[in-house]
């Protein structure tokens, strides 16, 4: 997905419709010319509703929709006519959307499935017509209700990319490269820092038709949790993964002290994120013989699985393939 084309985060304002007013009519007839009140009830005004849409992977859309409106409800009329509902607009949204009060950051509500619907503002009820206020004593009530306004507000949309294993490293850790192997993903890869801008999402294909979707996520800088480099701007879709990789190539000047500069970006983020299952994958190994490896062994840090793979060679490739649908599969 080309950088200009991903979008997860917007800034919207929203309005819902106004409720249609009562009506206060009278029925009226050569025959009945004093006939009693029939006026009917407002319409309801339109509601803002988000709703998932699996084919959708960005916020695109809606960058440059800054200000969405519903309809107002009409009103009511005589014979007891109820006014039409006002327009209900409807939001498209990617899987994984979260809503939040743009001004008080309040989280809302999220969007995980596909057609699922949420209101994001309900629009304002219709009034109810004079036929309701007629009483024993007033059998001719000339009042009817006004429509109820509808509600307003900015809101945030983020998006947080679901899959079920998110790949999480320094700049040229070997991430869209092993993305590149495993899937039909096809991101950019180079040989400098941040070469991935955009999250991109590959699906995996397993034994006997299984699979599952892999997501590369920007790389992770010393300093992103207090929003150096790219900063928390992609931290966030780590919360939907499953499961973590964390990448540290083979050459890096201090494994352990890698990994254990990015368990802390992330638990500074947000510390449930430790509680993800994860596992320690290190990258371009055809640098190694077997003796290097074993000998590296003994440095890795404990309590986390280590796999040695290349992304080049295949080294290791099927091995983590098995240990993360395990993983994925782990009875709890």
């Amino acid at each position: 997905m080309a950088k200009e084309n991903f979008v997860d985060y917007v800034k919207i304002f929203a309005k819902s419709g106004n409720g249609g007013a009562g009506s206060a009519h009278f029925f009226r007839t050569r025959a009945n010319p004093r006939g009693g009140p029939d006026g009917g009830d407002g319409g309801r005004g339109g509601h803002i509703i988000l709703r998932g849409n699996a084919q959708y992977w960005t916020l695109l859309h809606l960058k440059y929709q800054k200000h969405i409106k519903a309809g107002h409800g009409e009103a009511g009329s005589g014979n007891r006519s109820t006014g039409a509902n006002g327009k209900d607009v409807i939001i498209e949204v990617p899987l994984g959307t979260v809503a939040k009060d743009a001004e008080t950051g309040e989280f809302l509500f999220e969007i995980t499935e596909d057609k699922e619907e949420k209101i994001l503002l309900e629009g304002g009820l219709g009034g109810l017509g004079n036929d309701h206020f007629k009483t024993a004593v007033n059998q001719a009530p000339k009042y009817a209700q006004p429509g109820i306004p509808g509600k307003e507000g900015w809101f945030i949309l983020e998006l947080k990319i679901l899959a079920n294993v998110g790949l999480v490293g320094f700049p040229n850790a070997g991430k869209s490269t092993l993305l590149s192997v495993v899937s039909a993903a096809k991101p950019k890869i180079a040989n400098y820092p941040f070469t991935t801008l955009v999250p991109n999402l590959g699906m995996v294909k397993y034994r006997d038709d299984k699979s599952f979707v892999m997501a590369d996520i920007p790389g992770i800088i010393e300093g992103a949790s207090q929003g150096k480099g790219l900063g928390t701007r992609f931290l966030r879709h780590i919360e939907r993964n499953s499961c973590l990789l964390f990448m540290v190539p083979v050459d890096s000047d201090d494994i352990r002290k890698e990994y254990d500069t990015l368990l802390n970006e992330l638990h500074t983020f947000n510390p449930e994120l430790l509680d993800k299952s994860r596992m320690l994958v290190l990258t371009k190994a055809d640098m190694l013989d077997e003796g290097m490896i074993e000998e590296m062994k003994a440095e890795l840090p404990g309590g986390v699985q280590s796999i040695f793979i290349s992304s080049v060679t295949g080294m290791g490739i099927n091995q983590l393939k098995d240990a993360i649908w395990k993983m994925l599969h782990a009875e709890s």
